[in-house]
């Protein structure tokens, strides 16, 4: 083996050679480069292909201080390629966050970098889901994120996304992408999924996420449907806690299971786990990233599925509570899992792997089932020989202006407007002034792109960003911005978990002065201002949503999206304020 690694990695001096088309080759026959690549592996390297982590730094050998100090914290290593050399790993995600996404040179660069020093061609993986979960910026196209979608009705357009999003991805080398999200969002207190899902109703999910799963996978990248069995009814966040899914084996049958099936029926690549527990399927109140009834029991046998299973991130505290760092990975390899994401430890990870199959608890034959589906994976995306990314497509792929345009008509069938009590809507009258406020970040100033897309429309505009949870001071600021202009857009973000935001929307209604609300997240917000006359949902904040926002307002476009999920009573989720399917409309 050492042999045909060496002469691999001589190859890949001579890039021309290896460099990849946006279509990946299609290998001759993956079942050869599959059982001769695993017949060379030793024990340490299959178990490395196993694990997929981070590293800190724009290039693969990054020696920058912040970096290298970042990486010997977390991993007792300076790089990613030292990294990668000491586990063997099979695969590398990025984050903005670990440095890795800056611009699309940058990436093609480090996902090179990583490809030429891994001995078996990596996964290169990150969650581009869209919307608010983006881990690839500008100048990439941005859509508006799955709950948009959902709104927008249109399997055609959520599969054109999904391909121009694919594309982007692989022409800066990630070949694995952890989406589309498959839940489907029944609870309005949902703290992780919310507008993350196309919607509550399983049958539109089902039929978005196919879509997207063939768009990712026509676009060149492995998509991910997640979290299986079903983040959609909870209201916990498993970062931070366990949740129970109270649902019965029919409720999860006819919610939570027919966006899976639909993922696997279109041969989805990867499959990713939930941390919840779900008494109805296992009742040992493992979560089921550990539960060999619902990962194998269900997953494997009943559903018949036998790609990739990837956990979520194994530092969550969904996953923690109940087992050590050491046991985790092993258990979840035991439950049915392939993939092993983000250990909190990595050097614990590996060696409790490691010694669990020189101690006899898990057999090599078990390793070999997941390498294989792994190395099938790989090979079903032409990584072997085709692993590289070509720089020099990139204007010519990523960000392009038709995509740019493609996204913005996407958007424009999305923006839903909830209510037009005031008939304020369309602005056929102009304001000379227009005052924007609320929510936003220095990174997502979303009051000032509003304020400059209005101005464009030969307003003067004044904004005042007031972030999540404004004080009185704040409020008492928006206010006076309020009372001296003819019209205020105050934009929400997740009110509904904020006072502060609902006690701005309140004081803003109470100038008397015409305001529109637009909820750039989630759209249950107006359940806590009910008597807001006029209100858009968005379902994301992103360049193409306030653009089709501003377009709706000034009656450009007519709001043509449909609510996917139900907007409950504050209070009392049993009872709607707005039906799934509402939404206004005018002709245009």
């Amino acid at each position: 083996m050492r042999k045909i690694l060496n002469r691999r990695r001589l190859l890949i001096g001579v890039s021309a050679l290896l460099v990849c088309s946006l279509a990946p080759p299609a290998a001759a026959d993956t079942t050869d480069v599959v059982a001769d690549t695993l017949r060379n592996m030793t024990l340490e390297e299959k178990i490395g292909q196993l694990f997929v982590t981070y590293a800190y730094g724009a290039t693969v050998d990054a020696a920058d201080s912040a970096s290298v100090a970042a990486n010997r914290r977390s991993h007792g290593v300076d790089n990613a390629q030292q990294l990668i050399e000491k586990y063997h790993l099979g695969g590398i995600i990025y984050f903005a966050w670990s440095g890795n996404t800056v611009n699309p040179a940058q990436i093609t660069e480090l996902s090179n970098g990583i490809q030429r020093v891994s001995a078996i061609p990596a996964l290169v993986s990150t969650d581009q889901e869209h919307g608010v979960v983006s881990r690839v910026g500008a100048p990439a196209t941005l859509f508006p994120g799955n709950m948009a979608l959902g709104a927008a009705r249109s399997p055609g357009s959520a599969g054109i996304a999904a391909t121009i999003a694919g594309r982007e991805l692989r022409a800066v080398g990630v070949n694995q992408n952890f989406a589309p999200v498959a839940d489907v969002n029944v609870n309005a207190l949902n703290p992780v999924i919310g507008v993350r899902s196309f919607g509550e109703d399983p049958h539109l999910t089902a039929r978005l996420v196919e879509a997207q799963v063939r768009g990712y996978q026509r676009g060149g990248v492995s998509a991910t449907a997640k979290h299986f069995p079903g983040h959609g009814d909870t209201a916990v966040d498993s970062h931070t806690g366990l949740p129970v899914i109270g649902h019965s084996l029919e409720e999860w049958e006819r919610l939570d299971a027919p966006p899976f099936r639909r993922a696997i029926a279109a041969g989805v690549d990867s499959i990713m786990t939930a941390h919840i527990v779900v008494p109805a399927l296992d009742p040992s109140g493992d979560p089921a990233t550990l539960s060999r009834p619902i990962m194998t029991g269900i997953l494997r046998d009943q559903l018949g599925y036998d790609g990739v299973v990837v956990t979520d991130s194994l530092g969550m505290a969904g996953v923690r509570q109940k087992y050590g760092d050491d046991r985790v990975p092993v258990l979840a390899l035991k439950a049915g899992v392939d993939q092993l994401l983000m250990p909190p430890n990595i050097d614990v990870a590996y060696n409790a792997v490691l010694a669990a199959v020189r101690g006899g608890e898990l057999t090599e034959d078990r390793i070999d089932q997941s390498v294989t589906r792994i190395l099938r994976m790989k090979a079903g995306r032409g990584l072997f020989g085709g692993q590289f990314a070509d720089p020099a497509v990139l204007p010519d792929v990523v960000g392009t202006e038709h995509n740019k345009r493609t996204a913005q008509q996407i958007t424009d069938r999305t923006t839903t407007l909830v209510r037009n009590s005031a008939a304020v809507l369309p602005l056929t009258t102009r304001p000379a002034s227009v005052f924007t406020t609320g929510w936003g970040t220095t990174a997502d100033p979303v009051p000032q792109r509003l304020a400059t897309a209005v101005g464009q429309r030969s307003a003067t505009t004044t904004s005042l960003v007031t972030g999540a949870n404004p004080n009185r001071a704040t409020i008492d600021r928006a206010v006076a911005g309020a009372g001296a202009a003819d019209l205020t857009i105050v934009a929400t973000n997740k009110a509904w978990t904020d006072v502060g935001q609902q006690n701005l929307v309140k004081a803003l209604l109470g100038t008397g002065k015409p305001v529109v609300v637009i909820a750039v997240r989630d759209p249950y917000d107006i359940a806590h201002f009910p008597d807001a006359p006029t209100y858009l949902a968005t379902y994301s904040y992103t360049a193409v949503s306030v653009e089709s926002a501003v377009r709706v307002l000034y009656g450009e476009n007519a709001p043509v999206g449909k609510l996917p999920v139900t907007i409950p009573v504050a209070g009392d989720p049993s009872t709607a304020l707005y039906p799934f399917g509402h939404g206004l409309t005018w002709e245009n």
